[in-house]
């Protein structure tokens, strides 16, 4: 059969048990790693490299260095101080380096006698004696031995508790002559290889290198992830992840959804009952919503905007039109805090369109909560909010058509999953409305969410002006008090947010209550309220009211009020110990103020010295209030995994490939995408199996 004719899969290739020394254990380890086949094998792919192709002089040596290093054993003894030590000095003629081991043998404390010819592997570290390698690998040379040194750099795996390198590496060459002998299957499945860098490589020339680099390769190329034959199998990679959500994203406009066709009325009349205007960005973003809506297939979008830019009036404008065609919508937001506010809001807009709405949080009363769960299920309840607690077992939606979930990427993606389950009514699937205020930058947007339909609101409302942002050492925070009372005096509202990211929730709020102590009790005249995230909800909700009441000039808190708070008289705002927080957490907590018309500030109190990367945070918060060039720089410090979240990653878990360093791929990898689907369908699935394998699991959420 013609390879044209049939797609490929990895179980067509042989299990990696064809390969020599493969015991129950090491297959155990082997398939913690995915890697079943040898084709798995072939795509588990270096991290970095050591170069092993050459013997460095001990006199040369510097702390830092990786080397191989060939001497004799002058000296060697085991000493007992706080532990046991095997300590072994050795000098090749230009100089001395200790070897220390913790674990060792009899056998071993005999091999390294003195005047026994080694040579080691190791990592130079300054010691108190001088250089030192710690449990260096090394190996007793016999006399008269010429020295073998490896012919390629050596490539280092990850790998799992109990499986070596060596073995990794041993299994790896065996795994690399199958591509000699040609006993696999095609592993070249791109029609014609891609042209990167003025190049065409093919999968089993990168294959080969990146396993096997030579000598002569350029090392800082392989370090940085840049050269010819890593950008070919990023290149790959990247196209995997891509024909993935092409793939899903067919496999949903496949599924069956309420076709939403009403015009609109009930929206409309929210509209004329509103003081503002929306802008161009929002009215064009819910044309495009309404739009999906029209479908008969699930609507997948992804909102996202800019802090105060108007997102939530999109999830009003959107559950406004299932209800007005009988359904039901729900919005699951990840804070109870944030819930509460949605409540408030959907309440004072909705309340007077005759809509009925119910809402669910863990901390409800029971018979509150049963209440709930009853107007749920009968479809009393038109629009529904809440937490977690919406997917909890005993919560049925009697037609639920719509699913926005708030800040998305703080839900794992079982979460998602869950509550999207509910809502599929025998064939029907519900809508999906994703919205998020965390910026992301384009590149990455369309390569992580290149399954969802992608509308920014790009323009805020008018009138809103920039918060002027100031950075001031600890020392100087008398100053920064005196700058809140005499705001509060003046009629000013604001927010003092203590952050401790690194210790437990109920250490920040014992931090919370102290600087709420300590606050109160210098500013007497001004009214100190607190929240945090160990407050009962009534308590919380109570407190934020008497803030956007007026009730309150100075409200402490822990990070709980980074999203989702409105309240357009607060105007200043004091993060303690800013170097502590992330540029995405900074930028929201910003957001908190600059809500109505007046001049305000942030203030990012540290405590120096700051390290490099905090230094640049806070000197991007200074230079500018713009979410995605925050985002930009925010990609750069902490990659993709970590602006996306960790929990809702999923597939961007990426080998070889690096969204920021490979993105003048991505255009390429679009086109070849499409051309794969259109004239070699029956590739794609070989592809996808090859780099993704079982992460398409959760895919659909």
């Amino acid at each position: 059969m013609n390879l044209n004719e049939r797609p490929l899969r990895g179980d067509m290739f042989p299990p990696v048990t064809v390969l020599k020394g493969i015991g129950s254990k090491i297959m155990e380890h082997l398939q913690r790693l995915q890697i079943h086949t040898v084709q798995d094998l072939l795509f588990h792919l270096p991290i970095r490299y050591q170069d092993r192709t050459q013997v460095r002089a001990i006199g040369t040596l510097k702390p830092g260095d990786e080397c191989v290093l060939i001497g004799t054993v002058e000296h060697s003894e085991t000493v007992y101080r706080k532990r046991r030590m095997l300590l072994a000095s050795v000098s090749d003629g230009t100089g001395r380096i200790l070897l220390r081991f913790f674990y060792f043998s009899r056998a071993q404390s005999d091999n390294l006698a003195s005047g026994a010819s080694i040579r080691c592997f190791g990592e130079v570290r300054r010691g108190v004696r001088g250089l030192e390698m710690v449990h260096p690998e090394y190996e007793v040379q016999p006399e008269r031995t010429v020295i073998k040194l490896e012919d390629h750099l050596t490539p280092i795996y990850p790998t799992t508790e109990g499986l070596h390198q060596i073995v990794l590496r041993r299994l790896t060459t065996q795994a690399l002559k199958w591509l000699d002998g040609e006993k696999l299957p095609e592993l070249d499945l791109l029609p014609v290889p891609p042209d990167i860098d003025g190049q065409q490589v093919s999968i089993i020339e990168a294959l080969k290198f990146v396993h096997r680099p030579p000598p002569e390769a350029n090392t800082l190329a392989l370090a940085g992830g840049t050269h010819l034959m890593q950008r070919r199998l990023a290149f790959e990679e990247l196209l995997a992840q891509r024909l993935s959500l092409f793939k899903l994203r067919l496999k949903i406009q496949k599924q069956p959804a309420v076709s939403i066709t009403h015009p609109g009325s009930l929206f409309a009349s929210l509209v004329e009952r509103l003081e503002f205007e929306l802008t161009k960005a929002q009215q064009r973003v819910i044309k495009a919503v309404f739009a999906d809506l029209q479908n008969p297939y699930p609507m997948l979008r992804l909102v996202q905007g800019d802090v105060g830019s108007g997102k939530t009036l999109i999830a009003i404008a959107a559950c406004l039109q299932v209800i007005e065609a009988g359904y039901q919508a729900v919005v699951m937001a990840p804070t109870e805090i944030l819930a509460e506010q949605h409540v408030q809001v959907f309440s004072n807009w909705l309340a007077p369109l005759g809509v009925q709405l119910a809402w669910l949080s863990g901390s409800m009363k029971a018979a509150r909560s049963n209440e709930m769960k009853d107007q749920i299920a009968n479809g009393q309840a038109q629009a529904v909010v809440g937490t977690h607690a919406l997917f909890q077992q005993g919560v049925t939606f009697r037609d639920l058509a719509l699913v926005v979930v708030d800040e998305q990427h703080r839900f794992g993606v079982h979460q998602r999953l869950a509550l999207r389950e509910k809502g599929i009514q025998g064939a029907l699937h519900p809508h999906q409305l994703i919205m998020t205020a965390t910026p992301i930058p384009r590149t990455l947007a369309m390569t992580a969410y290149a399954d969802l339909d992608y509308s920014v609101i790009d323009e805020l409302p008018p009138g809103r002006k920039p918060v002027g942002t100031i950075a001031v050492p600890r020392e100087r925070r008398h100053e920064v008090v005196a700058r809140v009372a005499s705001a509060c005096r003046r009629g000013q509202q604001a927010y003092w947010v203590c952050t401790l990211v690194e210790e437990s929730e109920a250490m920040q709020c014992k931090a919370a209550e102290d600087v709420y102590r300590e606050l109160g009790s210098m500013l007497q005249d001004v009214r100190v309220g607190l929240v945090h995230g160990r407050m009962k909800g009534k308590e919380k909700n109570a407190v934020m009211q008497g803030f956007a009441n007026r009730e309150t000039d100075l409200l402490v808190a822990t990070t709980v009020i980074e999203v989702g708070v409105d309240v357009p008289n607060a105007s200043l705002m004091i993060i303690e110990n800013a170097e502590r927080l992330g540029l995405a957490q900074l930028h929201q907590l910003r957001g908190r103020v600059g809500r109505g018309g007046q001049d305000s500030s942030c203030v990012l109190l540290f405590s120096p010295p700051l390290t490099e990367n905090a230094k640049l945070r806070i000197d991007t918060m200074r230079g500018t209030t713009n979410g995605f060039d925050i985002a930009k720089v925010d990609l750069e410090i902490r990659g993709p995994g970590e602006v996306l979240g960790t929990r809702q990653t999923g597939m961007l878990q990426l080998r070889i490939a690096d969204i920021l360093r490979d993105q003048d791929l991505i255009p390429d990898v679009q086109e070849c995408a499409k051309q794969l689907f259109t004239e070699h369908p029956e590739r794609v699935d070989a592809l996808i199996d090859r780099w993704l394998g079982r992460s398409m699991e959760f895919g659909q959420v």
